[in-house]
């Protein structure tokens, strides 16, 4: 292996687990530190730079603005939502450029040991996705339903017209916001702990922490539903070696979540899965290890690697 500071971008020898990607032997355990706070720079760098150019935009074209004491930045719900979207997409390029500047290494080592996406393999954690978290979100909304009748709809159902804008912009956007948040969480954090610690999990434990707290301080179900879900994605991550299938999961997630909202008028509710109740805790305490385990029998069978291969796929 080279010694740390050669020269040039390089993979982690073949053999090699997700979560060592690092030690690719271009990197002193300082460049990691730095690798850390580049990383941090340009993700709030992206997210300043987004709202910025929104307001800017929006007083321009004199678009309304959202109440004082709001913290939405417009008065739109669907833009508002748009532009929180693209302000947290923009995560993907900021670990990317950090991996690849002071990480040394290919930017494609994030989303998998073959140092790319896996595409098919994506396809079919979205296909298993669909069909766990469609039958999980029937059960919720049935249940809520049951429990709290017509008071569960707060909301007002939008026209037809308003409701396939909502969802054209909202299905665009959201799988990049979701692959972002997997790219740091699932990803980037628990590589540069990777780069220090063998074991995979002081850095799923502590991203896992991370990723509950960045929604926001909620109910206690609520928090502990994102740990949970949390600790089996980046078990699912490390157990395929890539980020596919908890791309895949956390993408179908917030579409139905995102689309319950525009069917039903609380594109407004600035609630997040940080508010979620404890029937819906209980309900995560069955299906995230639901999909886990299936989707990593499914990569056992389609033969998706958990480390380096010798010749890239």
């Amino acid at each position: 292996m080279p010694p740390a500071g050669a020269p040039g971008p390089a993979a982690a020898p073949p053999g090699t687990a997700y979560h060592e990607q690092a030690r690719n032997g271009r990197q002193s355990a300082w460049a990691r530190v730095g690798e850390f706070f580049l990383g941090l720079a340009l993700m709030g760098a992206g997210m300043i730079g987004v709202l910025v150019g929104a307001a800017v935009i929006g007083m321009v074209l004199g678009l309304a603005w959202a109440p004082d004491d709001s913290d939405n930045i417009f008065a739109d719900p669907l833009l508002d939502n748009a532009v929180l979207l693209v302000s947290l997409a923009v995560w993907i390029p900021a670990v990317l450029i950090a991996v690849r500047v002071s990480g040394k290494r290919p930017a494609g080592t994030l989303a998998s040991v073959t140092g790319r996406l896996r595409w098919k393999w994506l396809v079919w954690c979205l296909g298993l996705a669909a069909g766990v978290l469609v039958l999980q979100n029937l059960l919720l909304v049935a249940w809520s339903l049951i429990q709290d009748g017509s008071e569960a709809v707060t909301g007002e159902t939008p026209g037809w017209s308003e409701l396939l804008l909502s969802l054209l912009v909202l299905w665009a956007l959201v799988p990049f916001q979701a692959a972002a948040e997997e790219f740091v969480f699932r990803g980037w954090l628990v590589q540069l702990f990777g780069g220090f610690l063998r074991s995979p999990w002081p850095g799923v434990g502590v991203a896992s922490l991370l990723f509950a707290f960045a929604h926001g301080f909620g109910e206690l179900s609520g928090f502990l539903l994102l740990c949970y879900s949390a600790a089996w994605w980046g078990w699912l991550t490390i157990r395929t070696g890539g980020l596919e299938a908890v791309i895949a999961v956390h993408t179908v997630n917030n579409l139905i979540a995102f689309s319950l909202a525009a069917f039903f008028g609380d594109l407004a509710d600035d609630s997040t899965a940080a508010d979620a109740p404890w029937e819906a805790l209980v309900a995560e305490l069955i299906f995230a290890p639901a999909f886990c385990l299936i989707a990593a029998r499914l990569a056992d069978r389609h033969g998706i690697t958990a480390r380096t291969p010798s010749v890239k796929v």
